[in-house]
C-alpha cells in the first residue's frame, strides 16, 4: 500500500523561514547598481569604524607610553627634592671656609673633604637628571626664579639676577625647585633676545 506524502500548509512553516523567503524575494528584485551602492557604503562605513578604532588605539598607546617614560624620569622627584637641602648646607659650609680660614691646616682638610663630598652628590643628582641652573647675572625669569627683593643697581641691565639665597634645581625638563633671588633695577633697559637664543628657556613647572 503506497502513502502519499504530505504537503505542508501555511501553518506548518516557521515563521523565520517565511521571513527569509520574503527578504530573498526582495533582494532579487532590488537593483544590483543599487545593491553595490549599498555594499559599498557599507564597506566605507567598517572600514571608517576599524581606521577610528585603530588611531583610538594607537592614542591610548602613546599615553601610556608617556605616562611610563614620566614615572621612569621623576620617580625620584620627591627623594631628589629631600636631598637638595643637604647641597644647600655643603654650599653653605664651603662659604664659610674662607681663603684666610683655609690658611689654618685642618680648616683646609675639611673644605677639602666637603668639596669632594658636594660633587659626588652632585654627581649622584646627575645620574637621576637633577642638575643645577646657574642664575647669578643672568636676567630673571619666572620659570627659573622666585624673587624675594628688588635693589637699586645701575651698573647691569635692569631685571637680572645680582644674589642668590637659593639655588634653582631641574629634573629632565621638569622644574623641581625655583631659585630664591634678589633682581636689580633702575639699571639700562635690556636687549631684547630672540626666542631661539634664549639660554633657559621655559620649563614643565608640574613636579
Amino acid at each position: 500500500m503506497s502513502q502519499q506524502s504530505e504537503q505542508p500548509t501555511p501553518e506548518d512553516i516557521p515563521a523565520e523561514e517565511i521571513a527569509q523567503g520574503a527578504d530573498s524575494e526582495q533582494s532579487g528584485d532590488q537593483d544590483p547598481a543599487e545593491r553595490i551602492a549599498a555594499l559599498e557604503s557599507e564597506v566605507r562605513k567598517l572600514k571608517e569604524d576599524y581606521l577610528r578604532a585603530l588611531a583610538d588605539g594607537q592614542n591610548a598607546k602613546r599615553m601610556a607610553d608617556k605616562r611610563i617614560e614620566d614615572n621612569s624620569k621623576y620617580a625620584v622627584s620627591n627623594f631628589a627634592k629631600e636631598l637638595l637641602s643637604v647641597a644647600d648646607n655643603l654650599g653653605r659650609a664651603l662659604l664659610a671656609a674662607t681663603p684666610d680660614a683655609r690658611k689654618v691646616e685642618h680648616v683646609n682638610t675639611l673644605a677639602v673633604g666637603i668639596e669632594m663630598t658636594e660633587k659626588e652628590l652632585a654627581s649622584a643628582l646627575g645620574k637621576y637628571g637633577v642638575r643645577k641652573v646657574d642664575s647669578l647675572m643672568q636676567p630673571f625669569d619666572p620659570n627659573f626664579h622666585q624673587a624675594v627683593q628688588e635693589v637699586e643697581k645701575t651698573d647691569v641691565p635692569n631685571g637680572t639676577v645680582v644674589q642668590v639665597f637659593q639655588d634653582a634645581y631641574v629634573i629632565a625638563e621638569r622644574l623641581l625647585r625655583p631659585a630664591m633671588v634678589v633682581v636689580s633695577r633702575g639699571g639700562p633697559k635690556r636687549e631684547e633676545v630672540p626666542v631661539q637664543d634664549a639660554g633657559q628657556g621655559s620649563v614643565d613647572q608640574s613636579v
